[in-house]
């Protein structure tokens, strides 16, 4: 009789395991690809006979589709489910490596960059849906936090990996290979069976929400807290190679090395943070007391010519820093959006994080295309600074935003 009774909640427990894990990583795939222009950019520059502010314009338009389009998918992720765009993504994504790869020129740079920004705005509505309708709800925060390591992950490992690849089967054949990845994961989750949201809570969302706008100040303020944190650290991750290169004599290696350190640090910082967002309801004090130690490594890294070992360990402090953010961020979002509406919410705030991308590759461009390399991290310093100051004034309000919440779920 006990076996009967428990086998369901294991049957549950199991199918949610496998949804984490294909949600997982769907999102490793959507870091990864956002990864391969900017670390191909030595060999997109050679081939092409481009500047760096060409290349990052590219970047802009990625930034501007994924922007455009992220909030429109984070309805249809509400309302004619997640599962089907979230495959669409994969494949499109792919694809427009794959297709770069074989058609290299400037104007299949762009063409590429427009499928990579439409494939990019599926993974947060859709991911987050999808999670919110079947993850135990005492475990969402870990739930978050693993999905976002995962795609922290898939960011960590794409330097190294498109190193490897250049080096070995060229810019061409790495393009092709990477793109190949999206179509391959693809079929893995339907071959797994990923699930989606069902119909019935689709209505339940619809009705929850239809009576309220999803835009609130809350949501604003968070859309701006996430603009500042792309522009914080879309300097290091998109130009942190080429300026360590060419303003401090570091050499490829040792540049691509220090980045990964980074970004692997970020991602076991998410893991931390998502036992401290468990633990903690001040989760904007949580973000501006880590980033304000990380202003500091920044700077440090930004003026002082260091060694290997130093940039690297530097390099790693700053990178686990910003990484233990991230479980409260989403928590933040989770907590501020309307009953019901996750997809749409998380659609709207992810807005906040293309349009940085919009802004920060011209930004930065345009500094390393004035020979200021220094300026790539001097520049994340005022934005790391500009966000601390955010994360403090969101903090004020999170309580009473919530209480009102509990109060409106208490009646409903």
């Amino acid at each position: 009789m006990a076996d009967v009774l428990t086998a369901p909640q294991q049957t549950k427990a199991d199918s949610a395991l496998r949804t984490l894990a294909a949600i997982s990583t769907a999102h490793w795939v959507s870091h990864f690809h956002m990864f391969v222009l900017p670390m191909l950019f030595p060999f997109l520059k050679e081939k092409l006979g481009v500047g760096y502010i060409d290349l990052g314009f590219a970047l802009t338009i990625f930034a501007v589709v994924s922007g455009l389009t992220q909030a429109p998918i984070g309805y249809l992720a509400d309302h004619i489910g997640a599962r089907k765009i979230l495959l669409m993504g994969l494949i499109v994504g792919g694809f427009a490596l794959i297709m770069l790869g074989l058609h290299l020129s400037y104007s299949w740079l762009i063409a590429s960059a427009v499928l990579l920004g439409l494939a990019n705005s599926v993974y947060h509505p859709a991911d987050y849906a999808i999670l919110s309708a079947h993850m135990d709800e005492t475990r969402m925060g870990r739930a978050f936090s693993i999905h976002t390591f995962a795609g922290f992950l898939g960011g960590a490992v794409a330097p190294a990996t498109v190193a490897a690849l250049a080096a070995t089967i060229g810019g061409h054949g790495t393009l092709i290979v990477t793109g190949a990845v999206g179509p391959i994961v693809a079929l893995l989750l339907v071959i797994v069976g990923v699930p989606d949201a069902s119909a019935a809570d689709r209505g339940a969302k619809s009705a929850g929400t239809s009576r309220q706008s999803i835009i609130t100040p809350a949501l604003t303020m968070l859309t701006i807290f996430f603009l500042l944190l792309s522009l914080s650290s879309a300097g290091i991750n998109n130009f942190g190679v080429v300026a360590l290169m060419s303003g401090y004599g570091v050499s490829f290696s040792t540049a691509n090395i220090a980045l990964t350190a980074f970004l692997g640090s970020s991602a076991i910082g998410v893991l931390a943070g998502g036992v401290l967002a468990d633990r903690t309801q001040r989760h904007g004090q949580v973000a501006a007391a880590c980033f304000a130690v990380n202003a500091a490594i920044v700077f440090v890294i930004a003026v002082i010519a260091l060694p290997p070992v130093l940039l690297m360990t530097a390099m790693t402090l700053a990178g686990f820093l910003s990484g233990v953010i991230a479980p409260s961020r989403d928590m933040l979002v989770r907590n501020a959006a309307p009953p019901g509406a996750a997809g749409r919410a998380f659609g709207i705030v992810s807005t906040g994080f293309n349009v940085g991308g919009i802004i920060s590759p011209l930004l930065f461009g345009w500094i390393m295309d004035r020979n200021q390399p220094h300026w790539v991290f001097g520049a994340s310093v005022i934005f790391i600074v500009l966000t601390v100051l955010l994360g403090l004034i969101t903090d004020r309000q999170p309580q009473s935003n919530l209480a009102a919440a509990d109060a409106k779920l208490a009646h409903s």
